[in-house]
Parts: C-alpha cells; sequence; structure tokens
C-alpha cells in the first residue's frame, strides 16, 4: 500500500513509500548530513535511489543538479511521485535503469559527487534473502556488488570527485581494498554506533578519484540514547519543524 509520510524531521519535505516494500531507514538520512558538499559541486548522482530519500535531503543543501538512478520499477515510480510531491523536478532527475547500463552508456568524468546506500549483503549458500522481490534487490548484491558500485564511481566521478557511502563496519576492508584498486583514495571514516557501549553498526565512507593519501578519521556518532530518543548530537542532523523525531526509527 502507498502512503505519504513527512520525511524525518524536515519540515515542508514529504515521501511516498510502500508498506511492502524496503523502507528508507536512518542510513540514507546519515549519508546526505556526512558527504561532502562545496559550492564547486554542479552534478551528484546517487546510485540505486531508491524513493529518492538522499536526493531530496540533498536538496536542502546545495544547488547543484542531482540524478537518481534506479533500477526497480515501483521504487522508480515513487521516488517520480515524491520528487513532484515536494516540486523539485528542476534540480532533481530521476532516471529508470540498471545503473550499470546508465554507467555504460554516460560519458566519462562526468560527475562531482557520487552517493550510494548500496545492497550490505553477499549473496551465499548461509544468505537469508528477504521474501520479497523488491527487499531482496535492496539489501543483498543481486543486481549490484560493492565492486560494481566503486567501477562505477571510477568511471563517472571527475578528477578528485567524491564517493560517499553508507555500509556496515564488517566490510569496511573490502571498501578500502577496492577503493585504492580503482584509485579512489579513502579520505574519510565515520563510525555510527546505535548507543554508548555498543559496537558500530553503520560505517560512513568517503573517497576521492585519484585523490593524495590522508584518511581522517572522525569522531563517533552515537544515535540514540538508553532511552532510545535520539542524542543530541544526531538531532542536529535533522531540520526541526513542528515535527516529533525523537523515536521515528
Amino acid at each position: 500500500m502507498k502512503i505519504l509520510n513527512y520525511l524525518l524531521g524536515y519540515e515542508n519535505l514529504k515521501i511516498y513509500q510502500d508498506t511492502d516494500m524496503f523502507h528508507f531507514s536512518l542510513d540514507s538520512i546519515l549519508l546526505p548530513n556526512f558527504v561532502t558538499l562545496n559550492p564547486n559541486v554542479k552534478k551528484i548522482l546517487d546510485i540505486g535511489t531508491g524513493n529518492a530519500v538522499i536526493p531530496i535531503i540533498l536538496s536542502t543543501k546545495t544547488k547543484a543538479h542531482i540524478t537518481g538512478v534506479e533500477i526497480q520499477k515501483k521504487s522508480y515510480q515513487l521516488a517520480m511521485e515524491s520528487i513532484q510531491y515536494n516540486q523539485l523536478e528542476q534540480q532533481i532527475q530521476i532516471i529508470h535503469d540498471d545503473i550499470k547500463n546508465y554507467a555504460c552508456i554516460c560519458e566519462s568524468d562526468q560527475y562531482d559527487v557520487i552517493t550510494c546506500n548500496p545492497p550490505f549483503f553477499k549473496v551465499g549458500e548461509e544468505s537469508h534473502l528477504n521474501d520479497t522481490e523488491e527487499k531482496k534487490i535492496a539489501r543483498h548484491e543481486v543486481c549490484l556488488t560493492l565492486e560494481d558500485v566503486i567501477k562505477i564511481a571510477k568511471k563517472l566521478l571527475k578528477n578528485n570527485g567524491t564517493l560517499a557511502l553508507v555500509h556496515r563496519p564488517e566490510r569496511l576492508m573490502d571498501i578500502l581494498n577496492i577503493m585504492q584498486e580503482n584509485n579512489i583514495e579513502p579520505k574519510k571514516i565515520q563510525f555510527v554506533y546505535p548507543k554508548m557501549n555498543r559496537d558500530a553498526n553503520i560505517v560512513l565512507i568517503e573517497g576521492s578519484k585519484n585523490g593524495k593519501r590522508g584518511l581522517k578519521i572522525l569522531s563517533p556518532l552515537y544515535t540514540h540514547k538508553e532511552n532510545g530518543e535520539y542524542t543530541e548530537e544526531m538531532q542536529k542532523y535533522f531540520m526541526r519543524g513542528d515535527i516529533d523525531v525523537t523515536k521515528e526509527l
């Protein structure tokens, strides 16, 4: 069933979701708040854009043109409706295509920034795949692998362009190795913890195409207090309106 919700804590922005499909999570809020944006950024690509959560949040932070590519038709349709509802057609373009095909037909060195909240889990004999095809594609490397994402970024980023990913900490060494194999130098990392005294469950990482060596480890981000409310640090990520965001995710 299709529903229209407020985009977590962002005043006057709403997002279409389908209750039978993969819903956006905190990962999609963290990534656009982590990626480095400056006035020279003119073109951004979001790979596997889903219902366009990341492009919509990015539109509050930059005037750059944003392209989102989404392989799943239902997600693409939700993204288009969300863009139209928020009247962002002039800034955000959504393309229904396999990103691997899009990368083949797109000229090299096109984008200043690429963002991606990719499928986290490898597909193997012990993989527990989700029930629906939509959820399986969103969570597991069925159509798109980590290596695919980074190779696509290598082609489509301008020299010194930025790739920003959100992933799971257990995949960090894979990310670092594949980045360096593709001339994307890791530049900053932030570990995200659900609460104090818990293991990190999210890692944010940014790299620069043909960038110089030099990796910065940012201060840890704790998302929730012991009572389940968002921390003060986390609440700074939200554009607060009249919406209570303390326990929405």
